[in-house]
Order: structure tokens, then sequence, then C-alpha cells
């Protein structure tokens, strides 16, 4: 199967169910990801957000992005914590209705790909990726990056060997040295850093225009009818990200938000140490919901058109991006 054919299928798939309304459950099921520690975990454990919504909340983990959109298009998950900007946009160009309601986090240095050690190959030698297998976890984040970074090194998609696999799959297969290369975030990407080394750093890459940062999304169903819901959900967010910002709770939060993502605390603080969570302030800004998230989706939707991965972009993904629940109205 082609690398389009892969990400097609996928877009497909989210297409067929987009055109069913999602399901109202009379619970709260929210996404996130494990290995992935971020302020929003201590809220969840501590139970600051059923007590501040009034219904009880499940969580239900997931490995990537695209699977977040299936579930929101299904009616199983109602929001989805730090979804990647890129799975979003492949959804919502297949049609389905989401919107960005928050700016989860923005972090440069903890999506990557990684080249195994023994091809000694650099920023310098990229070109010798030619002919290379790589492990890529498509319509992601990492997928985004990975493309944008080898139109950036001029090395041709059809000169590579690319598969279809998860990060943690993808560490796997570069450890045992099934692939030349993986793409990934977090945890995985923590582990992959043991076999091999990055082409461009987290400052290279932000120089270069490759953003990285997540959003709270949700079906645009849903929000229109659980604004306050949604009003309430953002609040705490914002509040654990503020006590989180505060050094002083650190020591007492990061062992609950270490135990929930399933890390160890210094993986989790390691991890922690690259994220940036803006303020409300700032994600109402232009920088961010005010103007440039719509923008940058566009960008992110034409580069996956221009490499085959998707048919179509959206003309606009202004429409896509809700920043009422978090600005209180």
């Amino acid at each position: 199967m082609t690398f389009k054919s892969k990400l097609m299928g996928a877009v497909a798939s989210v297409a067929m169910l987009a055109g069913a309304a999602p399901a109202m459950a009379e619970d709260l099921t929210v996404a996130y990801f494990l290995e992935w520690p971020m302020p929003f975990q201590f809220a969840k454990e501590t139970g600051m957000y059923d007590e501040a919504l009034g219904t009880k909340i499940n969580w239900v983990s997931f490995d990537t992005g695209t699977a977040m959109s299936a579930a929101m298009a299904s009616g199983d998950v109602q929001l989805s914590v730090s979804q990647g900007i890129p799975p979003f946009v492949v959804a919502a160009s297949a049609g389905q209705d989401l919107q960005v309601v928050d700016v989860a986090v923005s972090y440069a240095d903890n999506d990557n790909c990684v080249v195994r050690a023994d091809h000694e190959i650099d920023k310098d030698s990229a070109s010798e990726l030619a002919g290379k297998k790589v492990a890529v976890p498509l319509g992601t984040a990492a997928h985004y990056g990975f493309l944008k970074q080898m139109e950036h090194f001029n090395v041709s998609l059809d000169s590579l060997e690319i598969v279809d696999m998860a990060p943690a799959e993808g560490e796997a297969a570069l450890s045992q040295g099934a692939v030349d290369m993986a793409c990934g975030w977090g945890g995985a990407l923590r582990r992959m850093l043991e076999s091999g080394n990055v082409l461009l750093t987290g400052a290279e890459k932000t120089e270069l225009g490759i953003l990285v940062f997540d959003a709270t999304t949700a079906p645009t169903s849903y929000v229109a009818q659980n604004g306050d819901m949604v009003a309430k959900f953002l609040a705490v967010t914002a509040e654990a990200n503020a006590m989180w910002a505060d050094e002083a709770n650190q020591a007492k939060m990061l062992p609950v938000i270490a135990k929930d993502a399933g890390m160890s605390e210094d993986d989790a603080a390691a991890t922690l140490n690259t994220f940036v969570f803006p303020t409300v302030d700032e994600q109402l800004s232009q920088a961010w919901l005010g103007g440039n998230a719509a923008t940058f989706m566009k960008g992110v939707a034409d580069v996956f058109v221009a490499s085959g991965s998707i048919d179509a972009a959206k003309a606009s993904y202004e429409d896509n991006v809700n920043a009422g629940p978090l600005g209180g109205n």
C-alpha cells in the first residue's frame, strides 16, 4: 500500500463517520495521551474537573491524534486534549466538523524524527536518507514535521520507503534496526534518542516555520450544544496550567502527573521542561486563536496536498477555531 493510500484510507474512514452527528453521551468522555505529561492531569486525578462540571468524566487514552478524530466522529469522545494540529487538519479537510477550543501545549523539542546512529547522518548529510526506510505516524504532527524537514533538505518522498507506525512502534523498529529513521513524540521520542540523532533541533525547526502545538478539540455540534460545559472544562485546564507555572506547586503536582502519564517523575519532569502552556490571554491573542492558528492550519493542509497525502484543503480553517468558550462567550 502506498504512502498516500494509507493516509487517504484513514481520511476516508473519518469522512464516512463525519456525516453522522456525534451521539450525545450522558457522561463526558475525554481523550488524552499517555506518556504526555501535562498539568491538566493533576486536575484530572484530584477531581477538579468532576467538581467544576458537576458530572462524571470518562478519560480514555489514545495512541494518535487520528484515532482521536475517529472517536469524535463516531460520538464516542466529546473532547480531545492535546490533539495535534496536523491530524485535526486532516479530519477537517475530509469534511469532519471539528473545532479547536484552546491551545493545549506548544512544543518544538518534543516532536521530531530520529535517524539511526550507525548511519551517521546529520543535517549536513541528509541527502543520504534516499533509499532509507522511515517510520511515520501518518496524519500527525510528527508527519507534518517530517514532510517539512524532507522539503527543507530536498529529499524526495519517492526516494523513501515510508511505513505508517505509531511512535511507540516506530521506536521499537528503530532500536531493532528494522527502520532507518522514526518520527514521534513524548516518551517514544525520548527512547528513540537512545538509538540515534535528530536532524534539526526544536529551535532550528521553529526558525524554519515548522511550528508544533496541540489543541483541545471537539465536534462543532457538541460545542454548540454544550458551550457552558466546554467553558468550565477549559477553565479548569487553565487553572491547572497556572498552578504548574508557579514553581511552588510543582513538587506536589509532579508525582500525580507522572503517575497518570505512566512515567517516572524524572522522565515526566524532563518532558514538561520542553513544554510551554500559553495563558488564556496569550491563546486569545492574534498569535494563536485570534488569527494565526487558522492560518497555520491552512499551511499544514497545503503541505499535505502538495505531498499527495490528502486530495484537497479547505479554502479557510477559520470556522474550525472557536475561542468563545475559552473567552467566556
